[in-house]
């Protein structure tokens, strides 16, 4: 591509989906869940699957880490933070923190790894008579080294907390943002959420953005320019049929790289509905070591994380069982390590019959 073209360059999406400074990476998950047996798993056969490091999608889905109830046991985390933005579906989470919830269908999980903490992310299968879909998006965002040491902390967006921004062309055909990081210049009016205190996203100069975004059949919108110089910005095409990005279509599923600096028009072909994620930010710039899941700047503190973990498993884990799930009542909740209880304002089970 030209210099002046908005598109720096167009790639397959893969698991995960590669992402660029501040952001590690993206996972998405999107299984085709059967019906839900009596202990939450799947009421099918586990034959031929490697039970605790299940990623076949045999049938649409997989166990992943689960031995019955499919998803991620006990696990650490340091110099990072996780997004987690579930469609559909519900997650249940246990911490080291004392924190737990049940979430989803919308709602948004906000983890700042810091200096140290272990959790769990179980996805039960609460309907023993319908279909179990699951879909979610898990981000990755990068800390500075000054943050990367940092209390950890547990926040919850709520569906219907998080700000969304429908606009219409000139067609009246709507193309919907909604706002899980970062304002869209084209709505001033809007104000996102809080994220969490010494995320990378609470710092003014991050310019960084979480949006996703679906546009009706048809539909044209554009794609403001970002606010700082040197922001890096991806567009992820994951589910319609094409789009057309500044003149050039492109095919479904795509990781489209544009020019932060450039506003570009999106124009959504007439066939499908089509879904987007975007994430934009200032580079980081710091050298980056990862093992597994620390992520800190060198080596010599990778070393020192292991250790750490090691020895006093970042606190310790307070839960009898390693993939704690939180028992059949779908409602949505957090508890957090202060012994707080939140749940959302609207909790309407949509899913179907438990």
């Amino acid at each position: 591509m030209s210099d002046s073209h908005p598109i720096i360059r167009v790639q397959p999406l893969g698991f995960p989906w590669e992402t660029a400074d501040p952001f590690l990476f993206c996972a998405y998950h999107d299984d085709a869940y059967p019906l839900g047996n009596a202990q939450m798993g799947p009421a099918a056969s586990l034959a031929g699957r490697d039970i605790g490091q299940d990623f076949s999608r045999k049938d649409g889905w997989s166990l992943y880490h689960g031995a019955t109830v499919p998803g991620f046991p006990q696990h650490p985390h340091r110099g990072f933070e996780t997004v987690t933005i579930v469609r559909k579906g519900l997650i249940d989470h246990s911490d080291s923190l004392g924190a737990q919830a049940r979430f989803g269908r919308g709602d948004v999980q906000w983890l700042t790894a810091g200096r140290g903490v272990v959790h769990s992310e179980m996805f039960p299968l609460l309907h023993q008579h319908a279909a179990n879909p699951l879909e979610l998006f898990q981000i990755w965002l990068n800390l500075p080294a000054r943050s990367k040491m940092v209390e950890p902390y547990f926040t919850m967006f709520w569906s219907d907390t998080i700000p969304r921004v429908t606009q219409l062309d000139a067609n009246g055909r709507a193309t919907e943002v909604t706002v899980v990081a970062g304002r869209v210049p084209t709505a001033p009016q809007v104000v996102p959420l809080a994220p969490p205190p010494n995320s990378r996203a609470a710092q003014a100069d991050a310019d960084l953005a979480i949006w996703t975004v679906t546009m009706a059949p048809g539909a044209r919108w554009t794609l403001p320019a970002a606010a700082g110089k040197g922001t890096r910005r991806h567009l992820y095409f994951f589910k319609g049929d094409a789009v057309t990005v500044g003149g050039q279509r492109i095919a479904a599923p795509a990781a489209i790289e544009l020019r932060a600096d450039q506003a570009v028009e999106l124009h959504n072909n007439e066939q499908a509905v089509g879904e987007f994620l975007l994430l934009q930010g200032q580079p980081i710039g710091e050298p980056v070591a990862q093992y597994g899941p620390f992520v800190m700047n060198t080596q010599a503190e990778i070393m020192q994380a292991m250790q750490d973990y090691r020895r006093n498993q970042f606190g310790g884990w307070p839960w009898p069982d390693d993939a704690p799930v939180h028992g059949r009542d779908p409602a949505r909740f957090a508890r957090h390590p202060d012994g707080r209880v939140e749940r959302p304002t609207t909790d309407v089970e949509t899913t179907g019959t438990i």
